[in-house]
């Protein structure tokens, strides 16, 4: 009887643990609100999605108040490899501030993932293949695929690149692809950013931070690696060069310490174990690239260049350029050096062009598009103009050539004399405005001061082309930390998150 009577009561005791336990898992999550958008870990019923299982069970066990700690953790050890960006102010003051990371990842299951890879190196093969016929057969305008007036208009469009093509058709070997995921769950392409895309950097920079911060992740689920990244980057650099040659030298070109991505371009250098460099330390001569070196001149074959078009060669382009390289357009189109990514490719990550990309990839590939994109409206064309107008306040109006999440007007939000400015601005300059339905972007649960609550994503993955496409296992997950915000850019409050593809 005494035997059994102890037997009773540990069963009671691991029970009412049990019960406890249970208790705390429901309380967890109890004030998340995952009815308003799609969510990445709850479904509007508040249950777990299966992917998300695992580190639900581990947040939980975890408890908020640990978590504070852990995410504490992560701040330090931010500022101690000393991972930051810079922001301007209106009064064009610098400032360093130090790089935001939220400690609970974005999952992704693999099975999943491998779609959307595949959509983006097709819609990446097909832009590269739009820019080369926009320089040379110019196909696609006399078939009437895409206005030719829509690209000859763009400010990106550079005459000087017409009878050129790179090596391998690759114009756009960086690309960062802005994904979301709607109200149904479902990813959508948001934006192509096809010139200098940036936050590469800061996509390797989670991982490792996380991995010493929160290594438990990386016992519990099989992550996807991302850390060939700088390796693929300097193989495609190589594929670039356009005579080949044994011993090759390849370099950054920054515009210098003072532009907002110095910290990238820093890091990718060092990872690739290339020199960084700037205008200052090239010269052309004889239509030849040379690096400045403490023992003379040395050939540079492959320049990845984080500088716009209009700075990169005052000869051609704009002519108080101090930062960039004389004579380095000519060497270019010689075939003599490597520019990555190629000059003028500017006229494929045009928001007015962006509308046609899914004919592109039927007109170019003979393909369906894998990965759909958001509805687009073109100011300049009268029909779109006028529902743009008289619907402003469900749509979302952006620049067809700004990035950064400057200057677009969410009409939801806008005051009326926010919206008639656009409309004054709409009326006087079409061809610069595009307008989108309002996507409500997917959350994510996310650390607060004093609680987890959900807050609204995007997604860059980075794309390599050279001879072969590259995609990146995830990106760099982008989050609106203001409460109700979807600007998810750093510049303006934005901060980022882990993007694990996990097998499930």
């Amino acid at each position: 009887i005494l035997y059994h009577t102890r037997y009773l009561n540990l069963a009671f005791v691991y029970f009412t643990v049990l019960l406890k336990k249970c208790l705390m898992v429901s309380q967890f999550w109890k004030n998340y609100d995952a009815k308003s958008a799609y969510d990445g870990y709850l479904t509007e019923e508040n249950k777990i999605r299966r992917h998300a299982k695992i580190m639900s069970g581990i947040l939980e066990r975890h408890g908020k108040k640990k978590l504070q700690e852990i995410e504490k953790n992560c701040q330090s050890t931010i500022s101690a490899r000393g991972i930051n960006f810079r922001v301007y102010a209106a009064n064009n003051r610098a400032e360093e501030k130090k790089w935001p990371l939220d400690i609970i990842p974005r999952i992704i299951p693999k099975s999943v993932w491998n779609k959307i890879s595949k959509g983006l190196a097709q819609r990446v093969k097909a832009l590269n293949l739009f820019i080369d016929d926009v320089y040379n057969k110019k196909k696609i305008f006399k078939d009437n695929v895409v206005p030719k007036e829509l690209v000859f208009n763009s400010p990106y469009y550079i005459k000087e690149c017409d009878g050129f093509s790179p090596k391998y058709k690759a114009w756009s070997n960086i690309s960062g692809i802005d994904l979301i995921r709607n109200i149904n769950g479902e990813y959508l392409v948001l934006e192509d950013n096809l010139r200098v895309p940036s936050g590469v950097s800061y996509m390797l920079e989670n991982r490792m931070v996380m991995r010493d911060v929160f290594p438990e992740l990386f016992t519990r689920y099989k992550v996807s690696s991302i850390h060939q990244y700088a390796n693929k980057l300097y193989h495609c650099m190589e594929e670039c060069i356009p005579k080949r040659t044994e011993n090759p030298h390849m370099v950054v070109l920054t515009p210098g310490i003072y532009n907002s991505a110095y910290f990238e371009h820093s890091f990718l250098a060092e990872q690739m174990g290339i020199a960084l460099v700037e205008g200052k330390d090239l010269f052309v001569e004889n239509d030849i690239v040379y690096m400045k070196t403490v023992k003379g001149k040395l050939k540079v074959d492959c320049i990845y260049r984080r500088l716009d078009d209009n700075f990169l060669d005052p000869k051609v382009f704009y002519k108080e350029s101090l930062i960039g390289v004389p004579g380095l357009f000519k060497c270019w189109k010689k075939a003599n050096v490597g520019i990555v990514n190629g000059i003028g490719t500017g006229i494929a990550d045009d928001k007015a062009i962006y509308s046609y990309v899914n004919k592109m990839i039927v007109y170019y590939l003979g393909e369906q598009p894998k990965i759909n994109q958001v509805e687009t409206f073109l100011c300049h064309e009268k029909k779109d103009r006028d529902y743009v107008i008289e619907n402003i306040s469900k749509l979302v109006v952006k620049p067809a050539n700004a990035s950064g999440g400057y200057g677009i007007l969410i009409g939801a939000r806008a005051s009326k004399k926010e919206k008639d400015e656009m409309i004054q601005k709409i009326k006087s300059k079409p061809r610069e405005f595009i307008a989108q339905p309002l996507e409500i972007l997917s959350t994510l649960p996310t650390i607060t001061e004093s609680n987890i609550e959900p807050r609204h994503v995007d997604l860059r993955p980075f794309v390599l082309s050279g001879k072969s496409i590259y995609v990146t296992s995830g990106g760099l997950t982008r989050v609106a930390l203001r409460k109700g915000s979807t600007i998810v850019n750093s510049s303006q409050g934005g901060g980022s998150k882990d993007t694990m593809i996990v097998d499930v």
